[in-house]
């Protein structure tokens, strides 16, 4: 479990984050969502640690962050995986190398070692046929998946997702949030995901956190969005013609 407690971020005289406080639970994909410039980035980098905050807390498992060693927070970032927004895949390395990555940074395995867990996440995310080609040679859609299993080739506690679907055609997105959250179940992990993508929100939406301000303006998960009367997060999820019918009908039905 990730435990946030009034958590204030500024820079300078602007201040991004304004006393949030949640928890994100292992086994569910938690999405932070709101507008642009509402803070999701500075609270994401926030909980991975690159942002240093002002006041308030971070606990990963009743650990505070701030109160670890130097050689404590190494040894947590090795059980982080990250999927970035641009997958971030390294062009010169091929795919199978890409995956290993974070097991030469962390691992001191044998490079056949590293191999089979490599080929073993690839199959996991059926490109086990693509670990020779460069990612260049991969889809948008592949490249998330090399990413995602270059995420969970450490066998990671915490699993962070800045924007999975950015760039994405619907069908793709879509089979991306089931992966993401077939294999936070599988792993037992807390996942957290930056989006702004009302689709994996509605998909996936374990649990929702919704940021405003810098504030954190509800909180709730897929099913509760749709009843809510708060009308920051109406006025966000319902911009949409499509979405109001889609709240329309649910409210009829239940």
């Amino acid at each position: 479990m990730i435990e946030v407690k009034n958590l204030n971020k500024s820079f300078e005289e602007i201040k991004v984050l304004k006393g949030i406080s949640t928890t994100f639970d292992k086994g569910k994909t938690n999405l932070i969502i709101g507008q642009s410039g509402s803070g999701k980035t500075v609270f994401l980098k926030c909980l991975l640690g690159l942002f240093s905050y002002n006041k308030g807390s971070i606990s990963y498992d009743n650990e505070q962050f701030t109160n670890l060693s130097d050689l404590e927070k190494r040894t947590l970032r090795s059980k982080i995986g990250m999927v970035f927004q641009g997958s971030a895949l390294f062009d010169s390395m091929t795919i199978l190398e890409n995956v290993m990555f974070p097991l030469r940074m962390f691992t001191n395995q044998e490079e056949n070692e590293m191999k089979d867990r490599a080929h073993s996440v690839l199959k996991r995310v059926n490109l086990i046929n693509a670990a020779s080609k460069m990612p260049s040679e991969a889809s948008g859609g592949m490249q998330k998946r090399v990413a995602i299993a270059r995420a969970i080739v450490n066998n990671p506690k915490y699993l962070f997702c800045d924007e999975p679907n950015s760039g994405l055609d619907p069908k793709t997105a879509i089979v991306i949030d089931n992966l993401i959250q077939e294999i936070t179940k599988e792993y037992g992990m807390v996942t957290v995901i930056n989006s702004h993508d009302m689709n994996s929100v509605m998909e996936i939406g374990e649990k929702i956190i919704f940021l405003k301000n810098g504030k954190k303006a509800w909180e709730g998960d897929k099913d509760n969005i749709f009843k809510t009367d708060n009308e920051i997060v109406s006025d966000f999820v319902y911009s949409s013609n499509l979405f109001k019918k889609v709240r329309e009908v649910y409210l009829k039905n239940y």
